[in-house]
C-alpha cells in the first residue's frame, strides 16, 4: 500500500503464488553466470558511440580505425576503446592486413540481435507517436 491507500500498480493486490508457473519460469530462466554474461552485452550497447559503432559495421562489413572513426564522428582513440571492449566481449573480430586492422561483427547472432533491437526501437516509437 501506498501513503494514499492504494496498491502499487506493480504489486499484487492479493500475494498469491503459483508454483507451476513459477517453477517454469525458474526452469527457462538463465543462470547466474549467463545473466552476468548477457547483463555485460547489453552494457556494451549503453554507450551511443559503441553502438553507431556496431551499426556502421552491420551496414558496410568491414571498416578500418580511421573510416570506423569518420563514420561515427568520434575520435581514432575513442574508436580504437570501444572497438578493444567490443573486440574483448566477442562482438566484433579483427582482421589484419599488413598493418591495418579491418574490424567486423563477429557472427551472425550480433548481426541479429542489432536487427531486432533497432526493429524494437523503432516499434517503440512509432507506438508512442
Amino acid at each position: 500500500m501506498t501513503a494514499a491507500g492504494s496498491t502499487a500498480l506493480d504489486a499484487c493486490a492479493v500475494p498469491l503464488v503459483h508454483p507451476d508457473k513459477v517453477a517454469i519460469a525458474r526452469s527457462a530462466a538463465p543462470s547466474l553466470a549467463e545473466s552476468v554474461d548477457l547483463a555485460a552485452m547489453f552494457r556494451l550497447l549503453g554507450d551511443p558511440a559503441r553502438t553507431r559503432i556496431l551499426y556502421a559495421l552491420l551496414e558496410v562489413g568491414e571498416l578500418c580505425v580511421c573510416d570506423i572513426a569518420a563514420a561515427v564522428d568520434i575520435t581514432e582513440t575513442s574508436a580504437s576503446q570501444a572497438l578493444r571492449l567490443l573486440r574483448t566481449a566477442r562482438v566484433v573480430a579483427g582482421r589484419r592486413a599488413g598493418r591495418m586492422v579491418f574490424y567486423r561483427l563477429a557472427d551472425s547472432h550480433v548481426r541479429m540481435l542489432l536487427d531486432l533491437s533497432r526493429e524494437h526501437a523503432q516499434h517503440d516509437a512509432e507506438g508512442s507517436a
